[in-house]
C-alpha cells in the first residue's frame, strides 16, 4: 500500500508497510527446509480446492452468452449464470452457490474473467446463528491486466444486507479503488560459491 484516498502514506504508516514486506522477505529467507515443504504442500493443497470449487461453479450453474462488451478497452464475452433447479453442491464450500446468480465479463483474448457482478437471490446463512446475508445483496469486482502481464484488482463494489447473531442489522456500502501499480524491483547479485562461503 502505497497511498489512501489518493495521499501519499505519511511517514508512520509509509514505515508499516515496509516493516510488513521486510518480515514476509525475513521469514522466508530464514525459512528452514521443512517448514518450506510444509507451506508448499498447504499452499497445494489449497490450490487444489481451489481447482475443485471452480469445477463446482460449473456444475452448479447454467451459463448463457449474453453478448460482447469492450472493457477498459479490451474485447470481452458476457455471460449470464443463473442457479441449476434443484443442483446440490457435494463441497461444503460451495453450498451457497445456488442462493446466488451472476454475469461474468471474460477477457477474449486471455480467456481470463475481468468482471463479476454477483446477485444474492435467496438469503444465506453463515454458520447456525453467526449471520444471515439478505435478498438483493450484491457484490461487483473488476479487474485489469497490467503491464501486460498480471491480472490485479482494479474495483471492488459491495452492498450487502445482513444480520449478525441475529441480533444487529448492518446495511453496508463499500467501493474501493486500486491503480497505480508498480512493478516491484530488487537488485540481485549472482556471487560464486566460495564467495558466500566467506560470508
Amino acid at each position: 500500500l502505497t497511498a489512501k484516498d489518493d495521499k501519499p502514506l505519511d511517514s508512520k504508516d509509509a514505515a508499516k508497510e515496509e516493516e510488513k514486506i521486510q518480515k514476509l522477505i525475513d521469514k522466508r529467507k530464514n525459512e528452514s527446509e521443512d517448514a518450506r515443504r510444509k507451506r508448499e504442500q498447504k499452499e497445494e493443497k489449497d490450490r487444489e480446492k481451489g481447482r475443485q470449487f471452480v469445477g463446482e461453479v460449473a456444475n452448479a450453474y447454467n451459463f448463457h452468452l449474453f453478448g460482447t462488451e469492450t472493457l477498459g478497452g479490451r474485447d470481452a464475452w458476457v455471460i449470464d449464470a443463473t442457479p441449476r433447479p434443484g443442483y446440490e453442491p457435494p463441497m461444503k464450500d460451495a453450498k451457497f452457490l445456488p442462493k446466488f446468480r451472476f454475469r461474468a465479463w471474460i477477457d477474449k483474448d486471455d480467456a481470463q474473467w475481468a468482471k463479476l457482478d454477483i446477485d444474492c437471490i435467496d438469503t444465506v446463512s453463515v454458520g447456525l446463528f453467526l449471520a444471515r446475508i439478505h435478498k438483493g445483496s450484491r457484490i461487483e469486482i473488476e479487474q485489469t491486466r497490467v503491464n501486460d502481464e498480471v491480472w490485479l484488482p482494479q474495483h471492488v463494489g459491495v452492498k450487502i444486507d445482513a444480520r449478525l447473531a441475529l441480533l444487529k442489522e448492518y446495511n453496508v456500502e463499500l467501493e474501493q479503488t486500486f491503480r497505480d501499480y508498480k512493478r516491484f524491483r530488487a537488485t540481485t547479485k549472482i556471487l560464486a560459491v566460495e564467495d558466500v562461503q566467506k560470508k
